[in-house]
């Protein structure tokens, strides 16, 4: 509303010629031509009319100051009240402001539960179908369900890095011991069947998702290594960097496997390099995140983005699943002359990974259930490597 009409904010002024009756209007001057009383002498000149008394103005010439609520001094002759309305707008606009804040941090925190559960519900819903579709109710299938979660992980970290070009918090490393792992047991399950799902997922589907899980994988290197590398945090990713270039850490996890997996393997396949292949594959994948876990702990924040959390998590799911199943067929990992050493070192790196990521289990669980970053602890089981 306007300061300078006759209702104006500034009060009731007297002056000739406006006003009820031609002659009074409203004002809070506190200097009147004529008259100091409650009703004034009208005006020289006027009409008649009826002159309303003059607020802020004392009978008798003195002003009635009002309280002043509003912490600054009202102005000369303003409005009654005036200063208590400026007072409680303060008052009501840093409450207002508060709230509005909380109630942004609450639907942001809510929007950010809702990706959270759609990303995982969609997966879940697509595991469900493939399973009634093609397992056949096998206990094999959860073979088939760990590949689908590995494969879930690496789309989810190619979204991550091709939608917001960035690699940060990722590890090449880990990316690049993935790559053999998906590379060696290819080699091996489409040349033989010994490792195969006895479902009808390991038909043809299983040898999808895997070529898929590669394919995945050496995309999000490229991004590393290419397009986003200014962004890699290579001063994080520093696992084994000592007597090797910068970069090669990851052979002092990639050449003793490969070793052991040499002279200790199941011979299902009984081919000596389809079975190593394989069982090189199923050792490295226990010690491949190893890197990207050591990457976290280097963050002085300690703070993970979700999406990366959500790729590591995906990992670690599918590692679940088959350690359940090999927990009940490790029996059947027994080398040519019988012994089930490989079966038991086979149960053994899958356990030792998993409990290298319970601490990282349980933050994330915290983050996603309140949709926040995930915060790791600056000493936590992680730290053993």
């Amino acid at each position: 509303m306007s300061s300078d009409g006759p209702y104006g904010r500034q009060g009731f002024n007297a002056n000739a010629g406006t006003g009820y009756g031609g002659n009074a209007s409203y004002s809070n001057s506190q200097q009147q031509q004529q008259g100091g009383g409650g009703g004034g002498a009208p005006p020289p000149g006027g009409g008649g009319g009826y002159m309303a008394p003059s607020y802020g103005q004392g009978y008798g010439g003195g002003q009635y100051a009002p309280p002043n609520y509003g912490g600054a001094p009202p102005a000369q002759g303003g409005g009654y009240g005036a200063g208590a309305g400026q007072g409680m707008d303060n008052f009501q606009g840093d409450g207002g402001d508060e709230d509005k804040s909380k109630k942004g941090r609450k639907s942001l925190a809510l929007a950010a539960l809702n990706n959270n559960v759609l990303i995982w519900a969609g997966f879940f819903t697509a595991s469900l179908g493939v399973y009634f579709m093609l397992s056949g109710g096998d206990f094999s299938f959860l073979m088939t369900y760990g590949a689908m979660s590995r494969m879930f992980g690496f789309g989810i970290l190619n979204f991550k890095t091709f939608k917001s070009q960035r690699a940060t918090g990722v590890s090449i490393k880990t990316l690049q011991l993935y790559c053999l792992v998906f590379f060696f047991r290819l080699t091996s399950i489409i040349r033989h069947e010994g490792y195969l799902p006895y479902d009808k997922s390991g038909d043809w589907l299983y040898h999808i998702i895997e070529i898929s899980a590669l394919s995945f994988t050496a995309s999000a290197l490229y991004a590393c290594m290419g397009p986003y590398k200014r962004t890699y945090q290579g001063d994080l990713d520093t696992f084994g960097e000592m007597n090797v270039p910068a970069g090669f850490g990851a052979i002092y996890l990639a050449v003793p496997v490969f070793v052991l997996a040499v002279f200790v393997h199941p011979n299902l396949n009984s081919d000596f390099l389809s079975d190593m292949a394989w069982t090189y594959a199923m050792y490295l994948e226990s010690v491949a995140l190893i890197p990207q876990l050591y990457m976290f702990q280097k963050q002085t924040s300690g703070v993970v983005e979700l999406l990366t959390a959500h790729f590591v998590a995906a990992l670690g799911f599918g590692r679940v699943m088959e350690f359940c199943f090999w927990v009940y067929s490790y029996h059947e990992l027994a080398n040519s002359a019988g012994s089930r050493l490989p079966g038991y070192l086979a149960l053994f790196s899958q356990f030792m990974q998993l409990v290298l990521m319970l601490d990282f289990f349980w933050y994330y669980y915290i983050a996603v259930k309140n949709a926040t970053p995930l915060v790791l602890p600056s000493h936590s089981g992680m730290g053993m490597v």
